[in-house]
């Protein structure tokens, strides 16, 4: 019986040794160090990322532009309608690079940006001198707005035909140069049953704005419009 006892013995703690051996190997593999204490470079192991996964979207240029203060305006909520409150007089503001920024903003479909971008365009081309100021942007203003016209939300292409509208009435004849990159825009379009007669007011408009050489150029590229004068 004693010899049981002292065989018994033995082997509980052989046993017991043998778990503390295999303990003491888990906690001190590599394996188990890289659990407890995991290297910067785990996190950019494809393991951990799932690629189906909702991944955050970063802002748009003008959401980041607009969140940061650039836009020197806010937006006010009305009962009725919204407004802009601008940080000082748009007179004062310089159109390089603001007017080209909000014609960026065209391209949003996210309140507040939407309204912001299409009311801080129009009230910005409002002010006294908006002429001699638009005018030497239209190089560079000209694709962005031709961007908002081949969006394919139909809520941005309107955005882009009215801005086109208010811009040709500020800048008159010089927008004659750069009608044919927009107009192949409004030509694709107008075969949507939806946009037929905004565009064809718009065209009207441009003929309006521009004069008789407008007319030739809209011609070119949309034979079926019919001119204001006939």
């Amino acid at each position: 019986g004693s010899n049981d006892r002292t065989s018994s013995s033995t082997q509980v703690k052989h046993r017991t040794a043998v778990q503390r051996s295999k303990s003491s190997s888990l906690t001190s593999s590599p394996e188990a160090a890289r659990r407890a204490h995991p290297r910067p470079s785990d996190k950019l192991n494809p393991k951990t990322i799932n690629p189906f996964g909702e991944q955050p979207r970063a802002p748009s240029a003008f959401a980041a532009i607009y969140s940061q203060g650039g836009i020197p305006c806010r937006l006010v909520h009305g009962s009725v309608k919204h407004r802009l409150q601008w940080e000082c007089q748009p007179e004062t503001l310089p159109f390089d690079p603001l007017l080209i920024t909000l014609a960026e903003g065209l391209r949003e479909t996210k309140h507040p940006y939407t309204f912001v971008s299409k009311e801080g365009f129009r009230e910005l081309l409002l002010v006294k001198d908006a002429p001699e100021k638009a005018i030497p942007l239209l190089p560079r203003l000209i694709p962005v707005l031709k961007a908002a016209l081949v969006h394919s939300a139909d809520e941005v292409f309107e955005r882009g035909l009215s801005a086109l509208v208010q811009l040709s009435a500020v800048v008159g004849p010089s927008l004659n140069g750069h009608l044919k990159l927009l107009l192949t825009s409004l030509s694709k379009r107008l075969m949507d049953k939806k946009f037929k007669e905004p565009i064809t007011s718009a065209l009207q408009k441009l003929e309006q704005h521009g004069g008789s050489a407008s007319l030739i150029i809209i011609k070119s590229k949309i034979p079926t419009y019919c001119s204001i004068c006939s």
